[in-house]
């Protein structure tokens, strides 16, 4: 019974985690034009839109069925997946894109 609370509660603030990192996935993508994903060579914004807000959607379901360990856990982390990648990969990307894009600048200055 004991592990039975600790492990729902240990998924449950994983699940709050994974979700503020959906939602930041998908307010950035949101707030970036629809050009800068092009100039970084990366997917469309509708695509990504649609992958961080499925992503979001997915991460409240799993929130408000309590969760658990089952067939929506995979979907949970398919989810944090996906929004990882938006976070690692293409919001850098388009951030720079943003800026004008690569100019020879190292994290210091150019180079």
């Amino acid at each position: 019974m004991l592990t039975y609370l600790i492990t729902n509660l240990l998924l449950l603030v994983l699940a709050l985690f994974a979700f503020g990192l959906q939602l930041w996935a998908m307010v950035d993508c949101l707030r970036a034009k629809a050009a800068n994903f092009e100039r970084a060579y990366k997917k469309t914004k509708g695509f990504w839109t649609g992958m961080t807000v499925g992503a979001s959607v997915v991460g409240a379901i799993y929130i408000l069925t309590s969760g658990g360990i089952g067939f929506f856990l995979l979907l949970e982390l398919a989810a944090v997946t996906a929004a990882s990648v938006y976070l690692a990969d293409v919001r850098p990307a388009v951030s720079d894109a943003r800026r004008g894009g690569n100019r020879k600048q190292g994290p210091y200055g150019s180079w």
